[in-house]
């Protein structure tokens, strides 16, 4: 369990340029935990490459254009939690895609954690999210290509203003229009499902 106040980590932006290639990425730098700050920045970098290859530049590096940068949703407490975005467009295509993956770290480690991860073993949290993403479904009259029925295992997510934000790409649940559906759920209504151990425990401590 991270101490209760921990200083924010130093991030650096990195533009990344080629021919119709413009990223911004995110890098960690001076943290306290050295292989921390080496396993989260190399942690970034592979998420961006596989996002590359999912957008198809790193097999048509020529007939492809590239747009991205990042947004840091929490950066205390010892969490880092950092989204990514990018843009892909290849010649001769319909359109282009966007893509968002994010990724929460323990800054003392620099372990990025998938979303079981965060919960205790057997704790059902896929039924329990499941359910809240159900109800504001249907509180906020969003329209789904199918009844939904549950998130994945290991849906994606980051962590803001003490909640856990539960997300879908593109066209997963959702027609175009509605973009990238979010809901974001208290981490006070998981609190139950939080051990000691997981990162976001000291996002559950009041103050």
């Amino acid at each position: 369990m991270n101490p209760p106040y921990t200083l924010p980590l130093q991030i650096q932006t990195v533009r990344r340029t080629g021919p119709k290639f413009e990223l911004y990425v995110p890098r960690v730098v001076q943290a306290p935990n050295a292989a921390a700050q080496v396993r989260m920045n190399n942690a970034i970098a592979g998420q961006i490459q596989s996002m590359l290859r999912q957008l198809g530049y790193t097999q048509h590096p020529h007939t492809t254009e590239i747009n991205g940068f990042y947004e840091i949703k929490t950066n205390e407490r010892g969490l880092l939690s950092v989204a990514l975005n990018v843009y892909g467009y290849t010649e001769h295509a319909a359109h282009g895609l966007t893509l968002i993956r994010s990724l929460t770290f323990d800054t003392s480690t620099g372990k990025a954690y998938t979303l079981g991860e965060l919960f205790a073993s057997g704790s059902g949290y896929v039924k329990r999210i499941s359910d809240i993403v159900k109800a504001q479904i249907a509180e906020r009259g969003i329209q789904t290509l199918a009844p939904f029925a549950s998130i994945r295992p290991d849906q994606d997510y980051y962590v803001a203003d003490k909640a856990l934000v539960v997300y879908f790409q593109l066209y997963e649940i959702t027609p175009y229009v509605f973009g990238f559906p979010m809901f974001p759920i208290s981490v006070y209504s998981l609190q139950d499902l939080i051990p000691d151990a997981s990162p976001i425990q000291p996002m559950t401590v009041n103050g």
